[in-house]
């Protein structure tokens, strides 16, 4: 059966492109999280990505120093307009 919940985040698929970009795992983004003192397993990691997951504030400061960008570049350029329920 398709998804057809709403994402949970808008920023999923900007974490795993710039993932991609740096050349990473997710075992080894999440490593790199721990080391920063962010708790996070790759499992939560793949969630976050799939936009299963909610993304707290802290989790999105902590991905964004440990991905070296800012914040900001994690949101998409123009987010997805949501169907309007009748």
């Amino acid at each position: 059966m398709a998804r057809t919940k709403t994402p949970a985040n808008l920023v999923g698929p900007q974490i795993r492109k710039r993932r991609y970009e740096l050349g990473l795992t997710q075992e080894q983004l999440a490593t790199r999280c721990q080391l920063h003192g962010l708790d996070i397993s790759r499992g939560t990691l793949s969630q976050i990505e799939a936009q299963l997951r909610c993304v707290t504030d802290d989790e999105l400061l902590a991905l964004a120093r440990v991905l070296n960008v800012s914040t900001d570049s994690l949101f998409p350029v123009e987010p997805k307009k949501r169907k309007k329920v009748r």
